[in-house]
């Protein structure tokens, strides 16, 4: 990176499709951070860096469960310059890759390598998937896990920005203050509403997301944030029961909830969406896997109608009054 004078590269931590992150030094505190880097080389890879740069923009530093943005660094060939969402800071540089975005093709100069780097916090515990696969099953961990994720997308909800991409994969976990902290992250599928009110009255229409997540509307391309509830649930049951499944294309396996059919394992949110009245057979695994309560609120957060499904305020109060001790056993489908 040729911005050693402030940052150095100590190894790669993860890799994606959009992106590269590695794990770096600031050279002047010696204080680690994460440096995700992605490259702006169509206009599709443009639109996620952006969406992703104007989300933790508007966010940042103020929700310790959401990751915090550093700064973000645009490197069009061998210049690199701090960029900014405020309108006034904006270079030149910046405008074209805006413009990319718009008009869907290629503005930038095609011979020059063009990047976004952000500069986040640094999480030392991996991801959440990895985190608890490693681990025995702990209800209080989970417990803690879900107030924290709940109150997470509560306020991002709060602050119009929808996610449309949570799974376990993309929440982070942080040891530094000694109990772990999840960090939300990976915001290149979000979408910042325009305008204030309640957020759930916008719409979307573009189909987005990981499968095993996805709500039933999504898959129809009709839905709002509360298709973020949906993913929570999917996310909270299978943190759980401990469900997962193996991804096809990384082999590794995931926390993700389905329904079986035959050998094929089928989303959930796709099998709802095929049988609207299908009932969901919470818990799973064993009636002695959570409380009562537990799989009531599972089944407010993955009902088929979202009108009838919980947002994101509903689900933070309802959350904490979830137990989460010596289990009741009355818990059926």
């Amino acid at each position: 990176m040729a911005t050693e004078a402030k940052y150095s590269i100590i190894r790669e931590v993860g890799r994606g499709s959009y992106g590269v992150v590695y794990e770096a030094i600031v050279n002047q505190t010696r204080s680690q951070v994460a440096v995700k880097r992605m490259h702006c080389n169509v206009p599709e890879n443009v639109e996620l860096a952006l969406q992703e740069f104007w989300a933790l923009q508007s966010i940042q530093r103020q929700h310790k469960n959401v990751i915090q943005l550093e700064e973000c660094i645009l490197q069009n060939g061998q210049v690199f310059q701090p960029i900014s969402h405020h309108r006034y800071r904006k270079s030149d540089d910046h405008l074209l890759l805006i413009e990319t975005c718009l008009k869907g093709r290629r503005c930038m100069d095609p011979k020059s390598a063009c990047f976004l780097w952000f500069v986040m916090e640094f999480c030392d515990g991996g991801n959440m998937n990895e985190y608890l696969l490693s681990r025995s099953p702990d209800a209080q961990l989970n417990h803690s896990f879900m107030r924290q994720l709940s109150s997470a997308v509560a306020f991002l909800h709060r602050n119009q920005i929808v996610h449309r991409d949570l799974k376990s994969d993309n929440i982070l976990i942080s040891h530094r203050r000694g109990s772990p902290i999840v960090k939300v992250a990976d915001f290149g599928l979000s979408k910042v509403c325009q305008g204030k009110g309640n957020v759930n009255q916008h719409r979307f229409s573009s189909a987005c997301g990981s499968n095993f997540y996805m709500a039933p509307e999504v898959w129809e391309g009709h839905y709002t944030a509360k298709a973020d509830i949906f993913a929570l649930g999917i996310i909270f049951w299978a943190m759980v029961e401990r469900i997962t499944f193996r991804d096809r294309d990384t082999e590794k396996e995931l926390l993700g909830t389905y329904i079986c059919q035959g050998k094929e394992l089928i989303p959930l949110g796709e099998a709802l969406l095929e049988n609207p009245n299908m009932k969901l057979k919470i818990p799973l695994k064993s009636k002695r896997s959570m409380p009562d309560d537990l799989c009531e609120l599972l089944r407010d957060m993955l009902a088929f109608n979202p009108k009838e499904r919980l947002d994101a305020f509903q689900l933070e109060v309802r959350i904490r009054q979830i137990s989460y001790g010596k289990k009741r056993q009355r818990c059926v489908s």
